[in-house]
């Protein structure tokens, strides 16, 4: 070591394992930084449950004012965005509701495939008005529908009902009114559910399974005692959630709009 004593260098040596720790330290900070931008936003709570029967869901929990819906026309882990999937569509058209403040999310008002329509059939939609601060689920066709106060001032996401509280007939109206597409083959599901006191929950399995058993598992999984009422929405290779690092690609395809759930 030309230009360094003996002395110089035996000090160099002996601090060699103080310079280590303190590299260590370093990287141990810079990877706690990294890891914290994929945490969850702020007053948003992600868990994981499996219940009873098997089915494994995972839920993004949030205040109804924290939901914007988006047009991505990408998967929703590619989007960087956190929430999850939304309604049903086909090729670039939504065949589900999907409106904020009076636009759809898609196109324009009253324009076939923009959001603007439940297509096909009258169904199950969330709705939240802005001004009430209620959340309800209305069965509608087209957002001209819809019972709100203000036209501006709301959103509306649709799906189709599950009908919580009634175990007798939920069934039918989901299949046979609705329309519930493949009620009975094991496939991952999404629904968007609310409860007694208005808190919203966004739910993606990573279980295959029956309508029935995902709605069974969310009965008894999810705000228990105090459920109020839930929609199914696209479900299968398009069911897909992101929550900082939590990521269900479904079968990584794009889906035309994802319901997103904003940080502070």
């Amino acid at each position: 070591m030309k230009g360094i004593t003996n002395e110089r260098f035996a000090v160099i040596r002996r601090s060699f394992p103080i310079y280590l720790c303190a590299l260590y330290l370093i990287l141990e900070v810079v990877t706690i930084w990294h890891l914290s931008k994929g945490d969850h936003p702020k007053e948003v709570n992600y868990f994981q449950i499996t219940a009873d029967n098997g089915i494994v869901l995972h839920v993004l929990k949030t205040e109804p004012s924290r939901i914007s819906l988006h047009s991505i026309n990408d998967n929703v882990v590619r989007s960087g965005t956190n929430g999850i999937n939304g309604g049903f569509f086909w090729g670039n058209q939504l065949l589900s509701i999907a409106v904020v403040d009076g636009m759809p999310v898609s196109g324009s008002p009253k324009e076939y495939g923009s959001g603007w329509f439940n297509v096909k059939y009258a169904r199950g939609t969330i709705v939240y008005d802005r001004v009430t601060k209620i959340v309800d689920v209305q069965r509608a066709a087209s957002v001209d529908d819809l019972h709100i106060t203000d036209a501006a001032n709301f959103w509306a996401q649709g799906g189709i009902s599950m009908n919580i509280k009634d175990d007798s007939n939920w069934y039918r109206i989901a299949v046979q009114e609705e329309g519930l597409p493949f009620p009975d083959d094991e496939r991952l599901r999404s629904g968007m559910v609310y409860d007694n006191h208005g808190e919203l929950y966004l739910v993606v399995t990573s279980t295959k399974c029956t309508a029935d058993k995902f709605r069974t598992a969310i009965k008894e999984s999810i705000a228990a005692g105090e459920l109020n009422e839930a929609i199914f929405l696209d479900g299968d290779g398009s069911s897909q959630l992101l929550a900082g690092n939590i990521e269900l690609k479904g079968d990584g395809r794009p889906v035309v709009q994802m319901i997103a759930v904003n940080g502070e």
